[in-house]
This record gives structure tokens, sequence and C-alpha cells, in this order.
């Protein structure tokens, strides 16, 4: 080979080095796979477990039908969360902040906010309820151990990242799952019963409002506002090529299918043990009480088992919410508030509730009726820009995709309306 085909050789190969730094390979879709578990821990915490318990113990599989119907509008609304971090680089909350005049911003901030510290609530309580089960610590001081290490969680993600921050909240999804489903194998659910409950349908005003209640602990407005950030963080070189951004979107929907099928899994699982468990038995309208009667009627046990799994959720889903808050904060109002700061002034509410005595379960509900009437003021706004073809490209939402997000907002509203009705009217 002379010089002049060795100097061409080089020439060519150097294009080729070029060619290949220019498109970075597009990696295993298992390795992006992460940041909907972090966002599925909305989906199983205290909340849930105060709500899903109320309603098995109190109307057996009656209200199934809505654990169902929620779980698939979260997937669809979970994805379409991800899908806009991943597209744009932002998160939600950053795109209505560009939106939003000053005035709108903050009165934007102000409601996710409130969604927010109901969220931070129903979790720092459901904590403090575990550890009281487990090892009779008082209501205060375990409100208090949670918050504290809540924060310890915290600064692992500080410290060590988001790809930590994920690993360690996917081990805390396992303990939930196998906490909340472990009575299940000694107490299933009667067939006939879970498909009755399969037909859409209320019983008075008390059932729609749980329904709201199951509703705002499963479609979670805090977690469609995270979701967005997790994504575009975790993601950050997504945008590089065309074929980069293809492959990413389409890991994030099976990320999303993954992780919601097992949450749903969970939330529909907790309805049916307490279905077939607490049918009838007194002082089951608390979390306390079911666990008592899980004791009783499927032995300590799967009651300790059940108490870990509990504590687990708040330990996880506190640490979420805290997250969620600050990419609010920062997104809407571009003030950076250090999590550790914020998880100091989110947990005062929380203890001043457990300090006063205020009933524990009672206020878990609540705080999910709240959640429930945030969600239209996330799931509007998603909607419009993960249809906006200027923003999203050839990645904006398919009409079918449209079609199903529209259904979602209106079965949402419609009875968030009927539920305000029913309270206002006493009926």
């Amino acid at each position: 080979m002379n010089h002049a085909e060795q100097r061409s050789l080089a020439v060519l190969d150097a294009k080729m080095t070029a060619t290949t730094r220019k498109r970075p390979k597009v990696p295993s879709a298992i390795f992006m796979l992460g940041p909907a578990f972090v966002a599925a821990i909305a989906y199983v915490d205290p909340g849930n477990v105060a709500a899903n318990l109320t309603s098995g113990a109190k109307y057996g599989y009656l209200l199934v039908w809505v654990l169902v119907a929620a779980n698939i509008m979260a997937m669809l609304i979970q994805y379409q969360s991800a899908k806009l971090g991943v597209v744009t680089g932002k998160s939600l909350p950053e795109l209505l902040g560009e939106r939003f005049g000053t005035a709108g911003r903050r009165a934007y901030w102000l409601q996710a906010e409130l969604v927010a510290m109901a969220t931070d609530l129903a979790e720092v309580v459901g904590g403090a309820i575990a550890l009281n089960l487990l090892f009779h610590v008082p209501l205060p001081v375990a409100g208090l151990i949670v918050g504290l290490v809540s924060m310890a969680m915290l600064m692992v993600q500080n410290r060590r990242g988001q790809r930590t921050f994920e690993s360690l909240i996917i081990f805390l999804l396992a303990i939930i799952t196998i906490g909340f489903l472990a009575g299940l194998v000694l107490s299933p659910p009667d067939p006939a019963g879970v498909a009755g409950g399969l037909l859409p349908r209320f019983d008075g005003s008390d059932s729609v409002l749980l329904a709201a209640s199951m509703l705002g602990a499963t479609v979670m407005p805090h977690a469609i506002y995270l979701h967005s950030a997790l994504a575009r963080d975790r993601h950050t070189t997504a945008r590089d090529t065309p074929e980069l951004l293809h492959a990413t979107v389409k890991a994030t929907r099976w990320d999303v299918v993954a992780a919601l099928l097992l949450a749903g899994a969970v939330n529909i699982g907790m309805l049916l043990l307490a279905a077939s468990t607490l049918g009838g038995v007194e002082g089951t309208d608390s979390i306390e009480g079911a666990h008592a009667a899980i004791v009783a009627t499927l032995g300590p046990v799967i009651g300790v088992v059940f108490a870990v799994g509990l504590l687990a959720s708040g330990l996880a889903s506190t640490s979420v919410g805290c997250y969620a808050g600050a990419t609010i904060m920062g997104g809407l109002l571009k003030i950076k508030l250090p999590l550790l700061t914020r998880r100091v002034v989110s947990l005062i509410p929380a203890l001043a509730l457990l300090t006063f005595g205020v009933d524990a379960t009672w206020a878990l509900v609540i705080s999910q009726v709240v959640l429930s009437f945030g969600i239209p003021f996330a799931l509007i706004p998603l909607l419009r820009l993960t249809s906006n073809k200027a923003l999203m490209g050839i990645h904006r939402d398919g009409v079918p995709l449209r079609i199903a997000a529209l259904v979602s907002v209106a079965l949402v509203v419609a009875l968030n309306a009927v539920l305000l009705y029913l309270t206002l009217t006493g009926s």
C-alpha cells in the first residue's frame, strides 16, 4: 500500500470515527428503566392504604372498578409526563412557568403547593402509624423519626445521584409489595365478588367520597409534575439524535407500564384484602383497627409484614413527595430551595396534626380528596402541552391518546363535581 492509499484510509477512518461520535450508541432499554418506579411510589403511599382499606372494609368489592380505571388513567398520564420531559428537556412546572405571567405562576404554584402539602401530610402520618404499630412509638415522635429518615434518603439523592436514589426507592417498593399483598395468600378474594366490583356504581354519598379519595390517591398530581423532571434528568442525552430520542421514548413507555402495573396490583390487592378479611369487622375504619383485624384474622406475622410495608411506603413516598415539591417550586417560582430545608418546613404540618391528636386515618382520607381536586390543574396543561406539535414534533400525542386523555380529564372533573354536590347538599 503506497503513501497516498494510506492517507486516504486514514481520512476515511477519521470520518467514520467522527460519525460514530455524533451518533451515540443507543443503550439497552432495561438500563433506561427507573424514573417511573420512583414516580410510582406516589401511587402506593399511606393515603392509598387508608382509602383502599376503608373502601374494602366498608363496601367490599363495590369500588374495585375505581382502582382499575384510575390505574389505566395513571399509566396514560405518567407516560405523557415522562415523554414531555424527555422530548423537551424541561419539566412540566418549567414549561408552565414560561407560559404564565408572574401572578399566574404564583397562583398556580399555590394550588400545586397545597396539593404537595396534603401529600406530605399523608405520607408522614402513615409512616408514623407504622412505627407506632411496630414499636409503640408515640405518634409525634414517630412522625419526627420518619422526617429524619426521609432527610437521610434525600441526602443519598444529593450526594450519590439519581440512579442510586432510584435503586433505593425500588428496594422499598419491593418491600411495600410484599407487605401489602402477603395477606392475600392466606385470605384470597372471592372471584365472583371481584367480577361484580368491575361494574361501575356507587352506594350513597360516602362511597363517592371514598371513590374521590381513591382517585386522588391513585392519580397523583405531584407525581405528574415530578415524573417529567425525573425523565429529563435521567435521559440527559436523549435528544442528541432522532434515533436515541425515539428509543428513549419507547423505553419510557415500557418503564411506565411496568411500574404502574406493579403499583396497580398493590392498590387493588389492598382493597381485595380488606374486602375478604375486614368486611363487617368493627373498628376497621382506621389503619390501626384494620391492622388489629388483620392480626386477629391472619395472624401476627402477616400483621408485622403489613406494618413493615406501611413503614416502607411512608418513608419512600415522603422522600419522593419532598422531591416533587422542590421540582414544582423550582419550575414555577425559579426558587431552588434545598431539599433538606424543604423537608424541615414541610414536616411541620404533619407533626402538628399528630401532636394535637387529630384522627390520623380521617386526615389521610381527606388529604386524598384534596389531591383529587388538584388533578385537573395538572392534567389539563399536560394534555395541552403534549398535544402541541410545535413543542413535541413527531412525538406529539396521536388522536387516540388525546381522546383517552380527554376522557380521563372529564371523568375526574365529573367525579369531583358529584362529590362537591353531595357534600354541600348532605345527600
